[in-house]
């Protein structure tokens, strides 16, 4: 195979996983706007990639849930920047990540819970997020608040 081919190729591919992180993108915004909708908050505020996620944890939890997330997260990350392997910071950023995905977890029960579905419901969230975004914003589903 030569030079060129090799770069042909490289450029299809580049040019493949641009497009798909584009329709991704597309459909996340679409799902989200829905369901920013269903819930009383304008749709607009899906497009913003940090905000929506705020806006999700606002209807489906608490707003401050999502600046505990936040700086649990970049707390991790600074502390594991700053740590040497096995060492006593490296720890204390694997308990503050660890902490991080607990709150998203419980997040995106909540979410699920705002609409009144359960566990399997979550679950899908969790492992097939855009599509069961989309079932969300799009389907029959109805938002009845935060779930406390």
């Amino acid at each position: 195979m030569s030079y060129e081919s090799l770069l042909a190729l490289f450029a299809a591919y580049a040019a493949v996983v641009i497009v798909a992180g584009i329709v991704w993108y597309v459909l996340q915004v679409i799902a989200y706007w829905r369901i920013f909708t269903k819930a009383g908050q304008p749709g607009w505020k899906s497009i913003i990639p940090i905000y929506n996620v705020y806006t999700q944890y606002k209807i489906s939890w608490s707003g401050g849930m999502f600046w505990v997330f936040l700086i649990l997260s970049v707390a991790a990350n600074v502390v594991a920047g700053m740590a040497g392997e096995g060492s006593t910071l490296a720890i204390v950023g694997t308990v503050l990540m660890i902490c991080a995905v607990l709150v998203s977890l419980v997040s995106v029960y909540k979410l699920a819970r705002s609409f009144h579905h359960g566990l399997p419901f979550t679950l899908g969230l969790l492992f097939l997020s855009p599509i069961f975004m989309l079932i969300l914003g799009l389907g029959s589903s109805r938002y009845y608040g935060p779930h406390k």
